[in-house]
Order: C-alpha cells, then sequence, then structure tokens
C-alpha cells in the first residue's frame, strides 16, 4: 500500500537551550525531517514516520500511540504531543497535562492517501494481548 502524509513538527527554542541539540532531538525520532529555522521555534516537514513507528514498536508503546492519536483526529489527519526531554534520548513520550517548561513537540500529521485510520494503523497497529495484529489476516 501506498502511503502519503505530510507531518509537521513544531518544536519550540528557548532561550537556554541550544538550537542544534533541539534539532537533533527531533531527528532521533523523525530523521527525514527538513527544517525552517524560525524565531523561537524549529518547523520541520517530513513525509515519513517510519523511524517513529519503529520506536513505538519498541517501546511496546502501540496501544497509547493509537489512544493519543485519537484523541485529535479527525477527517484530514492527526495530531500528538511529545516530551522534548525524551526526545533527546531517542525516546517517545507523549505530552498530556501540562507543557513541560521547555514547550512540548507538536506534530501534525495530514494523510493524503489512503485514510486517516488505515496510516494509524499503519503506524501503530492495533493489538492484542500487547501483540501487534495484522488486520489483513484478522477479517
Amino acid at each position: 500500500m501506498i502511503y502519503r502524509i505530510d507531518a509537521r513538527v513544531v518544536a519550540p527554542v528557548r532561550d537556554t537551550e541550544v538550537t542544534a541539540r533541539v534539532e537533533d532531538a527531533v531527528r532521533n525520532l523523525f530523521p527525514n525531517v527538513e527544517f525552517e529555522r524560525q524565531e523561537t521555534a524549529l518547523v520541520g516537514t517530513t513525509h515519513s514516520l517510519e523511524r517513529f513507528s519503529e520506536r513505538l514498536h519498541e517501546q511496546e508503546i502501540l496501544d497509547t500511540a493509537r489512544r493519543e492519536f485519537g484523541k485529535r483526529a479527525d477527517a484530514e489527519g492527526f495530531s500528538f504531543a511529545l516530551k522534548k526531554q525524551a526526545a533527546f534520548k531517542g525516546t517517545i513520550n507523549f505530552a498530556v497535562g501540562n507543557p513541560d517548561e521547555l514547550g512540548d513537540i507538536e506534530v501534525h500529521v495530514t494523510v493524503h492517501e489512503p485514510d486517516v485510520e488505515s496510516y494509524i494503523d499503519h503506524v501503530a497497529p492495533p493489538t492484542e494481548d500487547g501483540t501487534p495484529i495484522d488486520i489483513d489476516d484478522s477479517e
């Protein structure tokens, strides 16, 4: 299946932070991101969430990811926020509640093909007893 998406990644850069380090934190999860530097943030675009999906599988947090994606999903795409400090270590930690003092990394995914639900299933497949299930096999 062909997946066509645009993901916009916004990472605030505080006065106390080194911009290159914030860039590295984002690239740990989204290695193909292309940045535009703005005064108070890095704004990037990527067309792949493959590395992000690999980390979700490695950390075994697919159900958490699906829940977070579903909270801010619509017919066009979905959004989620990540803790910047965890991203520095290459770890996914969804931001819930109050934003971190360094600011959270905001990700907005627009799905062009095939559809939002199918793409979410690709990035974070449904699980059974914590193990990803192949949707095609279950039909």
